[in-house]
């Protein structure tokens, strides 16, 4: 009889109980407790900061495949300074090619948030910041957070904010 099974038999017990050998010779530890302890041990050690301006950062960048400042910005620069032809065919291919590289940026700072450096990554081809057209300059949205004056009913700020491309302002000053 293997070591691993036994069998009791005495006048008090009959019952005969089995214990397999892998049951004998696992570890009572379970590695993903293990690993999310020292995910929560290395924030608290770094700190806070880097990961949520890095996180930030990504989501900023992530959104560009909706907002698509990076393709307006190529176009507009294309016809001002190659010539107006070239603004709608290579500005384009260079505006789609740095909409995705930002996207990708964007997606992989998303995942590596809490992991250093935290630090902006590939700024000598796109700008850590969302990039905009000359011709358009952002303000801040007509909200209720922004707007100090909302509850007498007079705010300002961009009419359609939610849809790219719209520059349809209210009370400006």
């Amino acid at each position: 009889m293997p070591l691993c099974c036994r069998t009791d038999k005495t006048d008090f017990t009959r019952l005969a109980y089995e214990l397999s050998c892998v049951e004998l010779l696992t570890p009572m530890r379970n590695l993903s407790v293990i690993f999310a302890t020292g995910l929560l041990a290395s924030l608290f050690a770094t700190g806070c900061a880097g990961p949520e301006k890095k996180l930030g950062r990504g989501m900023r960048n992530f959104y560009e495949l909706v907002r698509g400042g990076e393709m307006r910005r190529e176009i507009e620069q294309s016809a001002l300074f190659d010539s107006p032809e070239h603004a709608y065919t290579t500005g384009l291919v260079k505006g789609l090619n740095r909409r995705l590289a930002r996207t990708g940026i964007g997606l992989y700072e998303i995942v590596t948030a809490p992991l250093p450096p935290y630090g902006p990554i590939f700024t000598n081809y796109l700008n850590p910041d969302p990039v905009y057209p000359d011709s358009y300059k952002p303000r801040l949205y007509s909200s209720p957070i922004f707007a100090t004056d909302s509850t007498l009913g007079f705010s300002g700020g961009d009419v359609a904010p939610m849809i790219p491309g719209s520059r349809y302002r209210i009370f400006d000053y």
